[in-house]
């Protein structure tokens, strides 16, 4: 049985992980709101850029259509982006999001794919170098997400795909959907997918004209497509960081606060025991007298 200097110091250690617990939670929680409306207010500008596209590119087809739209013609090379936070202490939140990024990939390997991979966050390069490290063609510290980081994330996707080094784009990251709900998500980048339900305007007749024309409305348009892209998924797992830590944290704190009560139960106990034996020592040595 642990000592009474024992319990008290192991009481000590419980609390002071308790306060460090429940302060994470509260920090958490106060970053939550502001990254919840960053993400919810970058979906209708990522959904409407898509349906853009998807009007463009309604009148285009064959050659003319860009690579980033048609594709290369093939789906022999693909590049994985597999985005998480640079932080821990958020329950499963990165793992989940690994994990499905290794079945893809199995998958994909199994159906003879060359799969690369780039990773955004340090928990996705950490987790991914163990079984996947051969296959890492690069990685990125994400940080606080903004257009610049995403714009750099676009500029490696670019270059590889310029390069030839891939042919299909495939981004994974968790949606958020509310403070107990994020979904580990796939989205292919490239080629882009045009949104399938676009509303159809009654022109009565006429026709849209467009100046200059599609192709070169595409071109532009596409590679600003992938970085919104890829800032919206940024945003979503900023979101959901949060939301996660303020969750497995306040667990982490009650988990804390039950087994401090705990200690407290087995040291009182051990207390009472001890003074017991002192009593009966001084009552057997008083009546040896």
């Amino acid at each position: 049985m642990a000592s009474l200097k024992d319990l008290r110091s192991r009481i000590t250690s419980v609390t002071a992980t308790q306060k460090i617990t429940r302060a994470l939670q509260m920090v958490a929680a106060a970053k939550l709101r502001r990254a919840r409306d960053s993400a919810e207010n970058a979906r209708p500008y990522a959904a409407r850029m898509s349906a853009v596209i998807a009007n463009l590119a309604a009148g285009v087809s064959g050659d003319g259509a860009p690579k980033l739209l048609a594709g290369t013609g093939s789906q022999r090379k693909e590049l994985v982006v597999v985005a998480t936070d640079d932080r821990g202490l958020a329950g499963g939140f990165n793992s989940s999001i690994v994990r499905a990024a290794r079945e893809h990939i199995v998958s994909a390997v199994a159906d003879g794919k060359q799969v690369t991979i780039l990773t955004v966050g340090r928990k996705a390069r950490d987790q991914l170098r163990r079984t996947h490290g051969d296959k890492s063609v690069g990685a990125i510290e994400v940080g606080a997400p903004n257009l610049a980081k995403a714009q750099a994330v676009a500029d490696a996707i670019m270059a590889r795909f310029d390069a030839g080094e891939a042919d299909v784009v495939t981004l994974f990251f968790n949606r958020f959907v509310s403070v107990v709900s994020q979904v580990p998500t796939c989205r292919q980048l490239i080629p882009a997918q045009v949104a399938g339900a676009v509303p159809i305007i009654d022109l009565k007749g006429s026709a849209y004209e467009y100046e200059p024309d599609e192709e070169t409305i595409l071109a532009t348009l596409l590679p600003r497509n992938l970085t919104t892209q890829i800032l919206s998924a940024l945003f979503d797992n900023q979101a959901g960081f949060y939301a996660s830590q303020m969750t497995a944290m306040d667990n982490a704190t009650r988990n804390a606060g039950d087994l401090i009560s705990s200690l407290k139960i087995v040291m009182n106990r051990t207390r009472q025991a001890q003074i017991t034996k002192e009593l009966i020592e001084i009552i057997s040595g008083a009546e040896a007298l």
